[in-house]
């Protein structure tokens, strides 16, 4: 009998081509429903390692409310996470039940 192996998953990450020989990385729940997609990486460990960031951000991140800030304009083409601000982890830092913004 085959094990259907992504219904005793919370969720999982996959690792995706994008254009031009670049890596992407997915980011599914236990249903199999997307939840993220991520930037575009050079090199395959490049997204492995976005992964490995991931996972420490998603246990230790806090949660930052934007909802009453100007969305920001969407971007056109490949994204490649140019702007974006590498986060960092809030290890030690205040609780995960606090949410910060406007």
């Amino acid at each position: 009998m085959a094990v259907n192996w992504r219904r005793k998953m919370s969720g999982y990450f996959e690792l995706v081509m994008a254009p031009e020989g670049r890596y992407r990385v997915r980011l599914t729940d236990g249903r199999g429903e997307l939840m993220a997609v991520s930037v575009t990486f050079e090199t395959k460990a490049a997204a492995v390692a976005g992964i490995a960031a991931a996972r420490e951000i998603a246990g230790t991140g806090l949660i930052v409310d934007r909802t009453g800030v100007e969305p920001e304009p969407a971007l056109g083409g490949r994204r490649t996470g140019a702007g974006i601000q590498p986060m960092k982890s809030s290890i030690g830092g205040p609780p995960l039940s606090r949410v910060e913004g406007p």
